[in-house]
Formats: C-alpha cells, sequence, structure tokens
C-alpha cells in the first residue's frame, strides 16, 4: 500500500464577483465567481464557481474550482476540486473532492479528497491524494 501526500494549500480570496444563473428565478440561490490566491504549500491561483442559497446565519454550498500552481518541490499543474457545505455554527457536513481525471502536467493523477480549514493564519485548502 502507498503512503498518501497531504498538501496543505494556505490562500487568500482575491476575487468575489456575483454571476448570473441564467433560467433560476428568484433570490433563493445566488452565484459567485471567486478567485484565490495560494501562497504557501501551493503557488498559485484558482477560480471558482460558487452557488449557494440560505442567509450568512445558515447557508449551503456548492463549487467548482480549478487550481493552477507549482509545489514546494517544483511539480506544477492544474486540477478540478468539487466542495460545499452548510455552513451553519458547528457543522461538520464540510466536503470536498479532487476530481480524477482533470489533473494536468505533474498532478495529471491527482485524485483524493479535499477540506478547507482556517486556524489563526487564516484559511487552507488541505489536499489528500490517493
Amino acid at each position: 500500500m502507498s503512503e498518501r501526500e497531504t498538501i496543505t494549500a494556505r490562500f487568500d480570496v482575491t476575487g468575489w464577483d456575483p454571476a448570473d444563473l441564467p433560467g433560476i428565478d428568484g433570490d433563493w440561490v445566488g452565484g459567485i465567481t471567486m478567485r484565490k490566491t495560494y501562497t504557501d504549500g501551493l503557488v498559485g491561483e484558482s477560480v471558482a464557481h460558487f452557488v449557494s442559497s440560505g442567509t450568512e446565519e445558515s447557508r449551503g454550498y456548492l463549487a467548482a474550482e480549478r487550481v493552477t500552481g507549482t509545489l514546494p518541490d517544483g511539480r506544477t499543474g492544474s486540477f478540478t476540486v468539487h466542495h460545499g457545505a452548510l455552513q451553519h455554527p458547528g457543522d461538520p457536513s464540510a466536503f470536498g473532492y479532487i476530481v480524477p481525471g482533470t489533473g494536468t502536467g505533474d498532478f495529471s493523477g491527482f485524485a483524493g479528497s479535499a477540506r478547507i480549514l482556517h486556524d489563526e493564519r487564516g484559511p487552507s485548502f488541505v489536499f489528500e491524494l490517493d
């Protein structure tokens, strides 16, 4: 059995732009195009299509995110992550997966889980590669 690789990638959200969701009436759901800059553990950027519903106090979200960057060992490429959660206080529902087959370059074989964590330094994405 091979050992799993863990990548902890710190990021800053650098763009949060409302996006139209054609064919959806009402204000029960909203779309956002989110951009991130990855600064540590993986250096690069991403763009995510983010859909949420609910209020700031209790909402659910789903996102498809394309991450492009370079790891400290020099590997470079892109991959896609699908992630989401019910974001009400204390809810452990967060999930995320690297979509198999979406990797390019040195990341072509990437697959596994993904989760967003927050600590005193800010947010990070933790990727557990299979």
